[in-house]
């Protein structure tokens, strides 16, 4: 590459035309590219129609390949017209509609970085050569761009370009695109388009200063530095000069004396080529550069292993330069750095901050803060920076102002960073004034900025984030300071002090005594006795402190009289404020006291409700328990469990056991065994729960054990399943599973290790899938002996540093999402939210190294489109969730507590139909209203009376035969 490039200028006029044959056997290759670049055939046939068809001799600087190559494709383009008209009107609505709307969108948010992409790829693809150069000028106005499009665009102008001015301006888009980033490759791109107008007036020139300038920015590039050196080489050894043996010679020597790869091939070389031996002080320069390569190998070595953004290796390479402390080094090494993590703040101020203190270079400083406040607009701390070093080398007043204005627009992300670029601006402001001069257009200037400053904070920046940013005033206060020290003007900055304790700063002490020593200063003593006595009356933090402080004053300046009140205003004022103090203690003892009652009542509320619970569902059980040890009527082989009769208390007497024996030997059925009463079947229900295996835990043992919830209950089992899962992380001792009372897996078990460490080490499978369900492992804990333990849980407060995406489609995994979010930044964690069952919500948390990055991407990703999902991102800021009390009990018409009403064990009924036979059904206790008059009030009866009586098997057979 580096030799065509090189000896491309004395070829172009030697190559031949290419002519139909060409033309024809290029003819499917020019088509596929015409398919995909739609620009580069409607510039070529531009190209054709304004040279003409009798065009021999090509431009100077121009070679005539690549003018027949042009007109190859104008032929293509032309000769298939049922294509293009294809393409042009099928996707022409399409494109057009759509880039309406980018536009639309960046004449809201001109900082859209993606729809600039968007916008300018449309407009290329449509052949809009004016627009599409526009939208390029724009963008570059606003962003860096990346070495890809800077590469595209210089070779959409290369083609274009037909003359001498046309050349000229490509050599400007060079010189915009070499300082953005330092880019080896758009340097050789550089390197070579200068080749081709070696012809001109000063082309020779222009090319070595092209090359030199390469060499200077990126020819200790470490992997890529070496095809300058080598494309240079080959260009001077191509022109026919008698002096440019010597300056090959240099080349080698030179480039043999950095470290670089391949170095031992390029030694070789220069043996090869060189007639003369080589001197002893290159060999000695060449072997301490191979002994620097070893050095810096490992740092390298690193960078190639490490994926992109590769910023912890970078800033390991970073450190290492810096302690050799050779300033070329250090700033190409930050330039490499940044390629890869230009949204990085902390990265750039960094660099600045180097070449502040360093170089001190004007250009390159400048350039830098320049490139740093288009890369991070949002960083506030990047913008006061860039005005220092403005400043620093003495740039003009009004370049300074407008850098300001735009800072103002870049869209911080905090109210507190506007208060901080006006601070710096109007220290900047300050330091212009010549104080000694009673009025100058610089002090008027200072003054119309300082107001400026409060009707901006007040009604920009209050009205977008809902405070000012500046509650302690300091804006304010240094302008009294100013026109107090500096400008002598006692009377405005107690104007101002005035409006600064009218904004809510009265009640602190520390703003009254800032006023006191201000006015002690440069004031007089009325003045300071009058603030005093307002800031006694007025403080409410610390009081005390400004009544010593007032009493001070008086003991060593007043007359008696002023002791007498300051004395009397002091002790009235103390006493007011022990008052209120000792009210407000006993308001909040009462509450305190009132929060126990109120936590009291609720225990006992929730032991009764609990009590009561228990005793029904004992009572409950009883019946059921009696029920099932009943014989039925009918085929019970295959009749229901839900369909049997339920009758409470149905245990038949001795006597009337013989008659149903009797009547049941009617129908052919066998005599029921003898039936134990409800005391004893809850005895044997005891025992047998008694006998069931339980799972033992020795709480000694919780530092070694694990809890593990949320598995399948399908799990079979579970000891089996998940030991090698867990054994990954130590010896495990014991996996016990709980399993309920009929022997099904609860979902939950115990995890027992033999060392602790791998207990530790378990807890890093919390959430881990098994089985299809996110596995939950947390500590085991014993909450009634640790009440302060506090589970883990995801934060709940605001992460300037984490965004929240809503709106993913539910197949969108962790990879993809990761693989669109890391082009905004360094992706710390990704974290997808999902239900109990591990199945995708469409939810999203992406953590990001700095709430820089984060902003960054809020900015980019928000809207974006996924899958055909619109998403939503935002900074995480969950809101606060209001868990309302649960009602204890609820309250009856008449005031009284009920308790709620108890539903069988499967609940509320669906259909709530009654299944009792109608010979069964009894009237219901209460009576209802009568059809005239008030209902007539129940008689008060005993619970003996108003319960049904009890009914035998005997009865229930006496009923069926009856039927």
């Amino acid at each position: 590459m580096a030799t065509a490039a090189a000896t491309s200028a004395s070829e172009a006029e030697a190559e031949p035309k290419a002519g139909p044959t060409a033309e024809g056997e290029e003819d499917d290759v020019k088509t596929a590219r015409t398919r995909r670049k739609v620009l580069s055939r409607a510039v070529a046939t531009a190209t054709y129609k304004a040279v003409g068809p009798g065009w021999d001799q090509p431009e100077e600087g121009v070679s005539e390949s690549d003018g027949d190559e042009e007109y190859a494709m104008a032929s293509s383009a032309e000769s298939s017209p049922g294509e293009y008209e294809w393409e042009y009107d099928e996707e022409e609505e399409k494109n057009q509609l759509e880039i309406e709307r980018l536009e639309e969108q960046l004449s809201i948010n001109i900082y859209d970085y993606n729809c600039h992409v968007d916008l300018i790829r449309l407009l290329r693809l449509e052949g809009e050569l004016t627009k599409v150069r526009m939208a390029r000028q724009k963008m570059s106005e606003i962003f860096p761009l990346t070495e890809e499009l800077w590469l595209e665009w210089l070779h959409d102008e290369i083609s274009m370009a037909l003359d001498g001015l046309d050349r000229e301006h490509v050599y400007d888009l060079f010189e915009k695109a070499v300082k953005d980033y330092i880019c080896p490759n758009i340097w050789l791109e550089y390197g070579q388009y200068s080749v081709g107008g070696i012809g001109q007036k000063g082309g020779l020139e222009k090319v070595r200063s092209v090359f030199e300038r390469a060499l200077s920015s990126v020819g200790l590039h470490m992997t890529k530095g070496l095809a300058i050196w080598e494309a240079y080489r080959e260009f001077e050894s191509a022109i026919v000069e008698a002096a440019r043996l010597e300056k090959v010679h240099s080349l080698f020597r030179r480039q043999l004396a950095i470290p670089l790869y391949d170095m031992e091939a390029t030694f070789a070389e220069y043996e090869e080529w060189s007639e003369d031996p080589i001197p002893e002080s290159v060999i000695q320069n060449y072997n301490k550069a191979l002994q620097q390569l070893e050095r810096y190998k490992p740092y390298e070595e690193a960078l190639l292993q490490a994926e992109a953004p590769r910023l912890a290796e970078y800033q390991a390479y970073i450190d290492f330069e810096m302690k050799i402390g050779d300033p070329a080094r250090v700033q190409l090494i930050f330039e490499r750095a940044l390629v890869e993590n230009c949204l990085v703040p902390d990265l750039w101020i960094r660099y600045s901050q180097f070449l502040d203190r360093q170089l001190k270079v004007k250009d390159l400083v400048l350039s830098v803060h320049n490139r740093a406040v288009r890369n991070c607009p949002w960083t506030v701390a990047l913008w006061s920076r860039y005005l220092l070093a403005m400043e620093r080398h003495g740039v003009d007043h009004q370049v300074i102002s407008v850098t300001f204005e735009k800072a103002l627009s870049a869209g911080f992300i905090q109210a507190t960073d506007y208060v901080e670029i006006w601070q710096a601006y109007l220290d900047y402001l300050r330091r212009r004034v010549d104080f000694k001069q009673d009025s100058s257009k610089e002090l008027e200037e200072l003054r119309s900025a300082f107001t400026r400053a409060l009707e901006y904070l007040k009604q920009e920046v209050e009205e977008r984030f809902n405070e000012s940013g500046d509650p302690s005033c300091m804006i304010m206060q240094n302008w009294a300071r100013i026109e107090a020290r500096l400008c002598n003007n006692m009377q405005k900055a107690r104007e101002l002090w005035d409006s600064i304790m009218t904004k809510g700063n009265a009640k602190y002490a520390n703003m009254w005594l800032e006023y006191y020593n201000l006015e002690r200063a440069h004031g007089d003593t009325q003045h300071c006795r009058k603030a005093l006595h307002r800031a006694v009356q007025c403080t409410s933090d610390y009081p005390e402190h400004v009544c010593e402080v007032l009493l001070t004053m008086e003991r060593t300046e007043g007359t008696l009289e002023d002791w007498d009140i300051a004395v009397q205003k002091t002790e009235t004022r103390l006493a007011r404020v022990n008052e209120q103090r000792i009210k407000a203690a006993e308001k909040e003892a009462a509450f305190a006291q009132q929060e126990e009652e109120k936590a009291e009542q609720r225990k006992r509320a929730r032991a009764e409700k609990k009590a009561l619970k228990k005793k029904k569902k004992t009572r409950g059980a009883d019946k059921r328990k009696a029920e099932e040890d009943e014989k039925e009527w009918g085929d019970d082989e295959e009749e229901q469990p839900s369909k049997r009769r339920k009758v409470e208390n149905s245990t038949p007497p001795a006597g009337e056991a013989q008659d149903l024996e009797a009547e049941t030997s009617l129908f052919g059925k066998s005599a029921p065994v003898d039936v134990d009463p409800p005391s004893k079947q809850k005895e044997r229900a005891a025992a047998l729960k008694r006998d069931m295996p339980k799972v033992p835990h020795d709480s000694s043992k919780d530092s070694i054990t694990v809890f593990v919830s949320n598995l399948p209950y399908s799990l079979g089992e579970p000891d089996v399943k998940l030991r090698p899962l867990f054994e990954a992380c130590g010896e495990v001792v014991e996996i016990r599973p709980i399993f309920s009372n009929r022997g099904d897996f609860r979902g939950y078990c115990y995890v027992e290790f033999k060392e602790e460490k791998s207990a530790l080490q378990a807890l890093q499978l919390d959430r881990k899938t098994v089985e299809g369900r996110p596995m939950f492992v947390s500590p085991c804990v014993d909450k009634s002996k640790n009440p302060d333990f506090k589970v883990f849980r995801y934060s709940t407060a605001l992460e300037k540093h984490k965004l929240f995406v809503s709106g993913l489609p539910f197949s969108c995994t962790k990879e993809e999402l990761e693989e669109i979010c890391k082009a905004h930044g360094t992706v710390k964690d990704i974290r997808l939210v999902t239900n109990r069952a591990g199945k995708p919500k469409g939810l999203a948390y992406v953590e990001y190294e700095n709430e820089s990055q984060a902003s960054q991407a809020v900015l980019k990703m928000d809207g974006m489109t996924i899958k055909e999902n619109v998403i939503k991102v935002a900074i995480s800021n969950p809101p606060q969730r209001k868990v309302p009390e649960k009602p204890e009990a609820r309250k009856a018409p008449g005031g009284a507590m009920v308790p709620r009403q108890i539903y069988g064990a499967r609940g509320k009924g669906r259909t709530q139909l009654s299944l009792l036979p109608r010979a069964l059904q009894r009237p219901s206790v209460t009576v209802a209203q009568a059809e005239n008059g008030p209902a007539p009030q129940p008689a008060v009866t005993t619970s003996a009376a108003t319960e049904a009586p009890k009914m035998s098997n005997a009865d229930f057979a006496k009923l069926l035969l009856r039927k």
